[in-house]
C-alpha cells in the first residue's frame, strides 16, 4: 500500500511540475536528430501511467539507426494493451515523423518539430487526440539525481486547441531510469 502511496505522489509532483512550466519552445532551440536518437539507446525501466491511472512497471528499449536518422522506442507490456508499443521516430528533414504502433489499434502518424533547452528534449505538433485537435508534446526531461544519472522523465502532453486551458496538460508519463549491465 505505501508503495502506490509513494507512486500516487510522485505522479502528482509530475503534474504539479507540467502546469507550471513556460512554453517550452518559447525559449528553446531546434536541433537536429541526431542529437537527440543518440540519447536514448538501450534498456530503461521505470513507472508509466496515464492521467487517472495506478503506474505499472514498464522496460523501454532504444535503437538509434546507424546513421542516427531513426530511432526506436519500445515501451514493454505493463501498458492496457496486451503487446509492445512501439514509437518510431524518423528524421524527414527539420521535421521528426513518429509511427506509433500498440499492437493492438491502427497505425497512428504524426510529424513533429524537436526542440532542447537545457538538456530536455520536446517534440511539438499538432494532431487529434480523443476527436479533438490539439497541441501535442513529446517531453523527455533529465533527471537531476545522481542516483539516477542518465534517467529521464517521458512525459505525453496535451492541450486542446477548442479549450480555453493555456497550458499542456499530461496525458501520460513514464519515468525512464537505466537499467544496469548484467556482469
Amino acid at each position: 500500500m505505501q508503495n502506490k502511496i509513494n507512486l500516487l505522489k510522485r505522479y502528482c509532483l509530475w503534474v504539479i511540475t507540467l502546469s507550471v512550466l513556460t512554453p517550452f519552445s518559447a525559449v528553446a532551440t531546434k536541433i537536429s536528430f541526431n542529437e537527440f536518437c543518440s540519447q536514448f539507446v538501450g534498456q530503461w525501466t521505470g513507472d508509466a501511467a496515464k492521467v487517472g491511472e495506478i503506474p505499472r512497471k514498464v522496460t523501454t528499449t532504444g535503437f538509434c539507426s546507424h546513421d542516427q536518422r531513426q530511432l526506436l522506442l519500445s515501451v514493454s507490456v505493463g501498458t492496457r494493451a496486451p503487446y509492445s508499443e512501439t514509437w518510431w521516430f524518423r528524421e524527414q528533414g527539420e521535421q521528426v515523423l513518429l509511427t506509433y504502433y500498440d499492437g493492438v489499434s491502427q497505425e497512428k502518424e504524426q510529424v513533429f518539430s524537436l526542440y532542447r533547452k537545457n538538456g530536455d528534449y520536446s517534440l511539438l505538433g499538432e494532431g487529434v487526440v480523443n476527436a479533438r485537435t490539439a497541441l501535442i508534446q513529446l517531453f523527455f526531461q533529465t533527471q537531476a539525481s545522481p542516483s539516477q544519472h542518465n534517467a529521464w522523465q517521458w512525459t505525453q502532453n496535451i492541450q486542446y486547441l477548442d479549450d480555453d486551458v493555456d497550458r499542456y496538460q499530461l496525458f501520460r508519463g513514464i519515468e525512464m531510469t537505466p537499467v544496469a549491465p548484467s556482469q
